[in-house]
């Protein structure tokens, strides 16, 4: 069946490189095979297991050479001599292809060679166990790591600090399924299980992996120190996270689980294996492999080995294959006596008619007319609720637990228990009502597994109080009573109980539950509990007081609004406090309240039993003082605001008092050169001494920067766009030629009898007023459009006719402006217009003579103008 080749590619180890490339995938792990020769040693029995592509060209597994180092588990130092791992048997081959897998959409050839290396060996039990290790070079280089590198295969094994003794360990071994197929971008579960000797219970995590060796020593001998490097993740991967977000690995089951990454490739994948005795992680197991993510896809039924359906008649199914060239379900639940019991639906339900045993059959038909099938068994016998209950009280005796569970099919035959004592290794059993006695106290997590003759498995966990004398509660601990009063002590128990001091004039009924006592000083009541062989005791303090001591304090002023907490000294248990409603809370020592009336006086009644006391306090309350800082203004940069501010108060000041022009006064003037808040702050002695503010704030309009452009020249009849900037509102002067003098982008049209005029822009920012002004020249050239060139410059720095500038008429766009020397060299070159030449070039001013010059540029027409000709350099 294809669900059991499911996922079949390229899960393995692929380490790669000029010397190793044959290294495919292993796994170092070892058995406990009893005790060694001579006391206080253990003999192991310590296998690797390799895998090799067929197709390598490296060296083979007949080959290959295993020694591995033993180091101490804390100190990483080596603890005993390398031991080589021979060969065991002949190497034996694993293959998958399109001919296994008939409904794989891309053909693929995968085939693994393994090769087991394994010896005994004998190791002293030391506190500090062990770490076994060995190392080989390298990985191939995989789509999320950094740089090719090596592994490092561990284990380790628990010393006796961690195992009491005549406890040993064999670590997990991995399930064989090192072939595992998984198409890039598509949904996939991996069982990467374990299988754990000793029967611990294990936990998965991703981990990050290790890497060493080298491209010059592949297979390095021990080192006396063992040093762990992790490997170094690409971008979006970690040891946690290897394939991406969408991958998870289940921690109870092992199975790893989600959408495989869109980039076909290898992945380095690193597993730890935790395993857990007596709620106690005694080893972590790693596995390191390389995850090779295929350019493929198939359709297949996967079911698991059976469906447990205790809760109700009806049970859901799915496919363990979420492959997308799954095209069609089809599933037939196995009821006999009917044929509407099908489903086309990829994750349907179906309720059952009747208890039973049913053989489920999935079909899915992919493309190409690829079908594939699947079945499993499912139980059908609800109403199965596992319970236990449990007497005991302290560790002095045995607990006593007792099956609860009830099934309405079959009978309940088989029980685990795990009692949750994590010093024990005996702390379980598979009777239906047994007995436990702990060692000590504690909250213990007992866990419970019943199971049914029809099959139902479920497990429950209860949390245990182991306690050190029998259990009991007592109404308080801690009382106090006034001399002439009488209090009922009360204990909460089952078990037998004995009060002492136990004299008549001071207790009646010391061995009841709920003596009572009438002590005239301050006493202590013990109470002897005895129960199942449980013995132990409890206390009582009783403080006796011979008056009720109060005091309020002084009459208070508050603000008004304002909240008082009342702090009264007293030794009183009870209060009643008036004005009932007045206050939070009328029953309490130290109740809130919110006068609302100029004056309230409160009273107090304490008491303590018989024995009482009263006391008031009038709280009184005056106003808030009052600020206002004036409305919010907006001002032009480099003007000045008055603030105008009005109090109620004794005393007031504004900050910040720097940017102001007379602080002390109510109405300063201020020329802040940014928008600032400025706070005005009032203080009061009638009463209520905490200031008020209020905040004003001037908002500085910014600098305006008025721009009318740059002077310019036309011809006459040509019409201009002005342009003017920094501002929102504009006006123009004068309006000589002008469409609009209101806008920022005018169009002027001159005719022949002005030479040229000087155009003024106002530029505003409204509000609140801002403005700048600048102005434009234009010059008016009374002939057609043109390029003018100078004859002649001098640039002499005498700031007259040292630059060679064209002059532009009547041009909307200049392309260039061009000066070569007598041999044809390019000596300057712009296409801004303005600019010009200094007479230098490259820093070194050129010599007097004669020079070339070449300028084009397109006329307000659209008319194309070239001017050539020849100029001087006067020195």
């Amino acid at each position: 069946m294809i669900r059991n080749l499911l996922l079949l590619l390229f899960c393995c180890f692929l380490l790669t490189n000029a010397f190793a490339t044959h290294i495919a995938g292993g796994e170092l792990f070892y058995e406990y095979m009893g005790p060694g020769a001579t006391p206080g040693n253990s003999l192991y029995k310590v296998t690797m297991r390799l895998f090799r592509e067929c197709s390598s060209t490296g060296q083979t597994l007949e080959t290959e050479s295993v020694t591995i180092g033993i180091y101490n588990g804390e100190t990483m130092s080596e603890a005993a001599t390398p031991v080589y791992l021979p060969r065991q048997g002949n190497i034996s081959s694993i293959r998958a292809n399109s001919n296994t897998i008939p409904c794989l959409s891309t053909p693929v050839d995968v085939c693994y060679q393994v090769g087991i290396f394994s010896a005994d060996i004998t190791l002293p039990d030391i506190p500090e166990g062990y770490i076994l290790s060995w190392i080989r070079y390298s990985r191939q280089n995989s789509v999320n790591i950094a740089n090719p590198s090596g592994a490092i295969f561990i284990t380790s094994i628990p010393g006796t600090k961690m195992l009491p003794q005549g406890q040993h360990n064999s670590s997990p071994e991995f399930v064989m399924k090192d072939t595992v197929l998984v198409c890039r971008d598509n949904n996939f579960n991996l069982d990467f299980s374990a299988k754990d000797p000793d029967s611990d219970s294990l936990s998965y995590a991703f981990c990050t992996a290790y890497t060493g060796g080298n491209d010059r020593d592949p297979n390095p001998a021990p080192t006396a120190i063992l040093s762990l490097t992790q490997i170094r993740y690409t971008s979006g991967f970690s040891g946690t996270s290897p394939l991406g977000s969408l991958v998870k690995i289940d921690p109870r089951t092992g199975k790893i689980s989600g959408k495989a990454p869109a980039v076909a490739g290898g992945y380095v994948v690193n597993v730890c294996v935790t395993e857990w005795r007596n709620g106690v992680a005694i080893n972590v197991h790693h596995k390191d492999f390389i995850l090779k993510v295929g350019n493929c896809d198939f359709a297949a039924a996967m079911l698991p080995e059976k469906i447990m359906s205790c809760d109700s008649f009806t049970a859901s199914f799915e496919n363990g294959s979420l492959s997308s060239s799954i095209l069609g379900y089809l599933w037939d639940f196995g009821d006999k006596n009917t044929t509407s019991d099908t489903s086309t639906n990829p994750t349907p339900t179906h309720t059952f008619k009747d208890t039973g045993i049913y053989a489920v059959k999935l079909i899915v038909y992919g493309k190409n007319g690829c079908v594939d099938s699947g079945v499993t068994n499912v139980y059908v016998y609800p109403g199965f609720t596992p319970n236990f209950t449990f007497r005991g009280s302290c560790y002095q005796s045995p607990f006593y637990f007792s099956d609860a569970s009830v099934t309405r099919y079959g009978t309940v035959n088989s029980w685990d228990w795990d009692f949750g004592d994590l010093v024990a290794t005996n702390d379980t059993s598979h009777l239906k009502n047994p007995a436990y006695l702990y060692p000590d106290t504690s909250t213990r997590t007992v866990t419970f597994t019943a199971r049914t003759s029809k099959g139902c498995e479920k497990t429950i966990t209860k949390a245990v109080v182991v306690r050190d004398r029998p259990d009991g509660y007592f109404a308080f601990r801690d009382t106090l009573i006034c001399n002439i009063d009488t209090l009922q002590l009360i204990a909460n128990t089952t078990a037998a109980i004995s009060w002492q001091p136990s004299a008549s004039n001071v207790i009646l009924n010391p061995d009841s539950y709920t003596p009572l006592v009438f002590p005239k000083k301050d006493t202590w009541f013990v109470a002897s509990l005895t129960e199942n062989g449980c013995k132990g005791d409890d206390s009582v303090l009783v403080r006796v007081i011979d008056k009720v001591l109060l005091n309020l304090g002084p009459d208070t002023t508050i603000c008004a609004t304002d909240t008082i907490h009342f702090n009264p000294a007293t030794n009183a248990l009870y209060f009643n406090w008036a004005p009932l409603h007045a206050v939070s809370d009328p029953d309490i020592a130290n109740p809130f309240a919110v006068p609302v009336s100029t004056s309230t006086t409160y009273q107090l009644h304490a008491s303590v039993g018989k024995c009482f006391a009263d006391d008031q306090i009038v709280v009184r309350t005056a106003p808030y003082p009052k600020a206002y800082a004036g409305l919010d203004t907006s001002i032009c940069f480099g003007t000045s605001a008055t603030l105008h501010g009005t109090v109620t108060g004794a005393y007031f000041s504004w900050n910040p008092p720097n940017l102001l022009l007379n602080p002390r006064s109510l109405n300063p003037q201020a020329a802040p050169t940014g928008t600032t808040s400025f706070i005005l702050t009032v203080t009061d002695n009638a009463g209520c001494p905490k200031p008020v503010s209020d905040t004003m704030i001037i908002n500085v309009i910014p600098q305006v920067r008025a721009n009318a452009g740059r002077d310019t020249n036309i011809v006459a009849g040509q019409p201009l766009q002005l342009n003017a900037t920094g501002g929102n509102t504009y006006y123009w002067s004068p309006s000589i030629g002008m469409n609009n003098p209101l806008i920022p982008n005018p169009v002027v049209t001159l005719g022949a009898s002005y030479d040229s005029i000087r155009y003024r822009v106002r530029v505003s920012i409204e509000p609140p007023g801002c403005f700048a002004e600048d102005d434009i020249k234009v010059t008016i050239f009374k002939t057609a459009p043109d390029i003018f060139i100078p004859t002649a410059f001098t640039p002499n720095g005498d700031g007259r006719n040292d630059i060679l500038r064209p002059v532009l008429a009547g041009m909307q766009r200049f392309n260039y402006f061009r000066i070569y020397n007598r041999w044809g060299q390019l000596l300057f070159s712009t296409t801004e217009q303005g600019a010009g030449w200094d007479g230098s070039f490259g820093s070194q001013e050129q010599p007097a003579g004669t020079y070339v010059f070449m300028a084009q540029g397109v006329d307000y027409q659209g008319k194309v103008i070239d001017k050539k000709g020849t100029v001087v350099l006067i020195r």
